[in-house]
């Protein structure tokens, strides 16, 4: 069985969240009983322990080790002649850009954005765009790649929301709460910062990746992950 989607970059693809199911149906069949097991994503790096279901999201939201070709600490028999091949416990991967994950996201829950590449000498075929799609597609867009503030690197404002959001539901946050706690940030901030001033606000830039989410079984797993699981 081929393992090329543990290279590819879109997590959001159908050949990478199906690796990652036939990867869990094969630690589940190679370690039966087993309540938890060693997680191969990025930040764990095969050194930490969890369950099952747990691995399965840190999959999909930290990226499997591209050196993690050959299963032997999930049970895969290594023979002398690929045992060279076996990735080394210590050999950290480098984290994925949250910016760049965000896009892929976007360009996944909207697929009409992609530009269609027809062969020579055909013409191009219109695809057909809900206004009211697009109009969702541009305002997160613009969330996507707009500074949280000016000369910020590290966050776009969708960025941003999508990391308080993901911490007030693993760490069950009361509206009020996350609401008081927003309010110190932005005003933490220069002034000319982009960071939404409460849940209702915030929630509302996240609408147009919502309203794809529901319709999208994949999508939604993918989501589910950046805004609930560590």
């Amino acid at each position: 069985m081929s393992r090329r989607w543990i290279q590819n970059p879109n997590r959001c693809a159908d050949e990478y969240l199906d690796g990652i199911e036939d990867f869990i149906e094969f630690a589940r069949r190679h370690n039966p009983g087993a309540t938890r097991i060693r997680c191969p994503c990025r930040r764990c790096n095969n050194t930490l322990f969890e369950t099952i279901e747990n691995v399965g999201f840190h999959l999909v939201r930290n990226g499997m080790i591209e050196t993690y070709s050959i299963w032997n600490l999930h049970g895969e028999q290594v023979n002398h002649a690929s045992s060279s091949n076996a990735p080394r416990v210590d050999n950290v991967e480098p984290i994925v850009d949250p910016n760049d994950q965000v896009m892929g996201i976007i360009q996944d829950a909207f697929p009409f954005a992609s530009t269609n590449i027809n062969q020579e000498g055909e013409d191009d075929v219109p695809t057909p765009i809900d206004s009211a799609e697009f109009e969702q597609y541009e305002k997160l867009l613009k969330n996507a790649n707009q500074e949280l503030y000016p000369g910020c690197e590290s966050f776009s404002v969708l960025t941003a929301i999508v990391e308080l959001m993901h911490g007030k539901i693993k760490y069950r946050m009361l509206n009020l709460c996350f609401d008081y706690f927003l309010g110190v940030f932005k005003r933490m901030l220069s002034t000319d910062n982009c960071l939404p001033k409460d849940h209702k606000h915030a929630q509302k830039v996240l609408h147009g990746l919502g309203l794809r989410y529901e319709k999208n079984p994949r999508l939604q797993k993918q989501l589910h992950v950046i805004l609930q699981r560590a």
